[in-house]
């Protein structure tokens, strides 16, 4: 017969099990179709944009413990931008050099969470084969499930860099050096892609 200490000890520890099964991070692959990397600069008084429409990687969340991390990978030569010229400028040798460099990366090995929810992305960006330290700052997160088994989350972050960091250092009288990046990914959870 079981004592009220053998039944709290069996509770305790099925709480501990269950504690530890829901602490587990879950990972996200990221849907290259519903995930745009877009760009925002001044350059001869006005406001160019431009985006890539090619990326992967993975998210890997822990709401629980509150840790995350994050691996992206964009096409560069994906480029889009409000021209044919300007796309080809920006690809070009001047600025992202996309022959020798076709791939940005970003990895964050830090997702800092406020609320039960990521706030603040911590990570390296590496373009033209320069690594920098860049934080993003989440402006909106969100997780639905399509069905018993898929889950999707939302997100979008935002940063600025300096492009001259990255060695962009051409055109700097008519192009700004400050550079707006926005994220916005959709990842599906990994457990759930058939």
């Amino acid at each position: 017969m079981l004592t009220r200490h053998h039944w709290l000890a069996a509770l305790f520890g099925l709480g501990a099990l269950l504690a530890h099964s829901n602490s587990r991070a879950t990972e996200y692959t990221i849907d290259p179709s519903r995930t745009l990397v877009s760009f925002e600069m001044r350059s001869m008084g006005t406001t160019q944009r431009g985006e890539f429409s090619r990326a992967a990687g993975t998210v890997m969340l822990n709401s629980a413990e509150q840790r995350g991390q994050l691996d992206i990978v964009i096409d560069a030569r994906s480029l889009k931008a409000s021209s044919a010229a300007a796309a080809n400028f920006v690809r070009g040798p001047s600025m992202l050099n996309t022959e020798v460099h076709p791939e940005i990366a970003y990895r964050a090995q830090r997702i800092v969470f406020e609320q039960g929810r990521p706030a603040r992305i911590e990570g390296q960006l590496m373009m033209l084969g320069v690594t920098r330290s860049v934080a993003l700052e989440v402006a909106s997160y969100q997780c639905m499930s399509e069905s018993m088994s898929a889950q999707r989350c939302a997100i979008v972050a935002t940063t600025s860099v300096k492009r001259s960091e990255f060695g962009m250092t051409r055109y700097r009288m008519f192009a700004s050096d400050d550079v707006k990046l926005a994220i916005r990914a959709e990842g599906v959870r990994a457990d759930s892609i058939s």
